[in-house]
């Protein structure tokens, strides 16, 4: 079983969150290779450095500087979007025909299907968040996002069947036009790798690395950066000027895997540009609190990690906004919005750590559906 697992460059959640699903494509026999584009190259391989990168169309999503405006900038680049998803329907028949491939994995790509493969569609997001100003074009959305899923054989979606799981009515929606699997929590991180991790960090690993890099120290917060620019570099650059203002050491890990692994210490924080998972799950065990968005993927990340999250949703995506306020609702987490951190507002909303997002478990939805998935198109 030969398979093209595809994300959308939309920032790095789609990739990570891939992660889990190529491993069990691996573990059950499958032969995958990866359509990458220059935003998540790097990523991949460093995860998969053994895998076949194929180059892909991307999407070249630029956020606009207020978040206001997403509403209208989507209406303006309607064209552009659409053109895109064109140029990938032609682009994914290309790649059928020319390495015969039997399974097209799409993780929210909307035109990455053939008709001569299994195609398999992957979104959290059946019901396309709308602001409550525009509330009643929520309809109109799920009926457009339904059109899309049409063109595939099969829709998975990452979370729990049971409502409202961890993505609440975003994910759990009446009718599907096609056959609905509903694939649990799907993370980069697992107990079982973060344990052997561990272990590996007392011995071996350790005694490769230089003392600075053994160990973290205990930070007070640990942000964790990612998204799309500006808004990317917006957020860093008021984390930055936040923690300045806090005492106690801090870091900030970018979340710009292209640029390598690179260490530096401004003031009390410590910058990271990427951290590699075990790394990475290191310094979030190390923190008292983690700062991030509310994009899905860093909530799955985080229910896997068990960590204490203040969620800063991305203005102009109320898909975060939405998830953050449900999960500070039900005492899971934290929500600032971008407007209102200040060290102040941080301080006040951490002075108590009754905050935990439930564990996700293990996850044997996912590998069902894989199981599944090795039967032939029909």
């Amino acid at each position: 079983m030969k398979i093209l697992v595809a994300p959308l460059d939309w920032g790095l959640g789609h990739a990570t969150r891939c992660v889990p699903v190529i491993r069990e494509f691996l573990r059950q026999g499958a032969q995958v290779e990866i359509a990458v584009v220059k935003a998540n190259a790097a990523f991949f391989r460093g995860v998969f450095p053994e895998l076949r990168q194929r180059l892909a169309p991307s999407y070249n999503i630029v956020y606009p500087r207020h978040g206001y405006n997403m509403g209208l900038w989507l209406l303006k680049n309607g064209a552009h979007l659409r053109s895109v998803m064109e140029f990938e329907h032609r682009f994914a028949e290309e790649m059928v025909a020319r390495h015969h491939y039997d399974v097209l994995f799409s993780d929210n790509r909307f035109g990455f299907y053939s008709k001569k493969a299994k195609s398999i569609y992957m979104t959290h997001q059946r019901r396309i968040a709308f602001p409550p100003v525009l509330s009643a074009f929520e309809p109109l959305g799920i009926l457009w996002h339904a059109s899309v899923m049409k063109h595939f054989d099969e829709v998975w979606v990452p979370d729990l069947p049971e409502a409202p799981g961890y993505a609440g009515n975003l994910s759990h929606v009446g009718r599907s036009p096609r056959p609905l699997k509903f694939v649990g929590v799907l993370s980069r991180f697992s107990r079982k790798s973060l344990d052997s991790s561990a272990s590996d960090f007392s011995d071996r690993q350790l005694a490769e690395r230089s003392p600075d890099e053994k160990c973290f120290p205990r930070y007070k917060y640990l942000a964790v950066v990612s998204g799309v620019e500006p808004a990317r570099s917006r957020f860093e650059k008021k984390l930055a000027e936040t923690f300045g203002k806090i005492p106690g050491r801090h870091a900030i890990i970018q979340g710009r895997p292209a640029a390598g692994l690179k260490h530096w210490t401004e003031g009390n924080v410590d910058y990271f540009t990427h951290l590699p998972d075990d790394r990475f799950a290191a310094a979030v065990n190390s923190a008292e609190w983690v700062v991030s968005r509310g994009g899905y993927s860093t909530v799955m990340d985080m229910a896997v990690l068990g960590a204490k999250c203040v969620f800063v949703p991305t203005p102009g995506q109320y898909e975060q906004v939405v998830l953050a306020r449900d999960l500070c609702k039900a005492g899971f987490a934290r929500n600032i919005s971008e407007s209102d951190l200040t060290a102040e507002n941080l301080l006040q909303q951490t002075a108590s750590g009754k905050v935990a997002i439930p564990n996700a478990g293990e996850n044997e939805l996912l590998r069902k559906a894989v199981t599944e998935s090795f039967r032939k198109k029909v």
